[in-house]
């Protein structure tokens, strides 16, 4: 019955470690997605709101790689990878944990600075920041920080905005013209933000759960191991 017993759980874990391997493609492209999705923002957003996602890469590329060895244990039952194994899905149990919890906190104290940021490049306006805020108010159909008035005198211009602030650029782009797009930058930033934020606790967190499973097979795989290898 043991050995019967010891069978099953070698098979379910053989069969739990496929499954596993995909997921880890599943992190490795939710983490790209998510750093594809901001980073073309990065002049704006803060380093440490891309760390995440790039943990997350580095997570599902070990996680694909331990794949293997879990399914090399479990069918040659060789307890020492297995105890291997294990220990190695917990390490990164703990990153992708961590990455949900870092990404968590992030999404609730990024605000103030990204829009101080926002708010300081408008004021510099430096070559750099042109081409990063033509970018932002293309791709996200937005202008200046709250709204077109970030591009009034009291920050140094005159009566037109960047031609990126309108949604024909080829005509320009002044105060009163219709086609200029009234919600501000900061607000579809911290959308995107708070957005890929959101995706990174989910896959972080839900797929650290899940790990839980393989390291308790594991174990029992091992344990049911020893036992029969283990003089009476």
């Amino acid at each position: 019955m043991e050995s019967c017993g010891m069978n099953a759980i070698k098979y379910v874990l053989f069969v739990f470690n496929l499954v596993f391997a995909i997921s880890g493609i599943g992190i490795i492209a939710a983490g790209a997605c998510v750093l594809a999705d901001v980073g073309e923002f990065t002049h704006f957003v803060e380093g440490r709101i891309m760390a995440p996602p790039i943990v997350l890469i580095i997570a599902g590329a070990i996680v694909f790689v331990i794949a293997f060895l879990g399914c090399y244990g479990a069918i040659k039952e060789h307890y020492n990878m297995l105890i291997a194994f294990a220990a190695a899905l917990l390490i990164i149990f703990v990153i992708e944990l961590a990455v949900g919890i870092a990404a968590a906190v992030f999404k609730n104290d990024f605000s103030m600075v990204m829009k101080d940021t926002l708010k300081e490049s408008i004021k510099n306006y430096t070559e750099a920041d042109r081409l990063a805020w033509d970018n932002v108010q293309k791709k996200l159909q937005c202008c200046g920080v709250d709204g077109p008035n970030d591009w009034g005198p009291a920050n140094g211009f005159t009566s037109s905005f960047p031609s990126s602030c309108c949604m024909d650029m080829q005509v320009i782009c002044q105060i009163g013209s219709t086609s200029v797009y009234q919600e501000g930058c900061f607000n579809k930033l911290e959308m995107r933000v708070h957005k890929g934020a959101t995706v990174l606790i989910g896959v972080g967190i839900g797929i650290a759960f899940v790990e839980i499973a393989g390291i308790i097979l594991a174990c029992c795989l091992a344990a049911a191991i020893k036992r029969e290898t283990d003089p009476k």
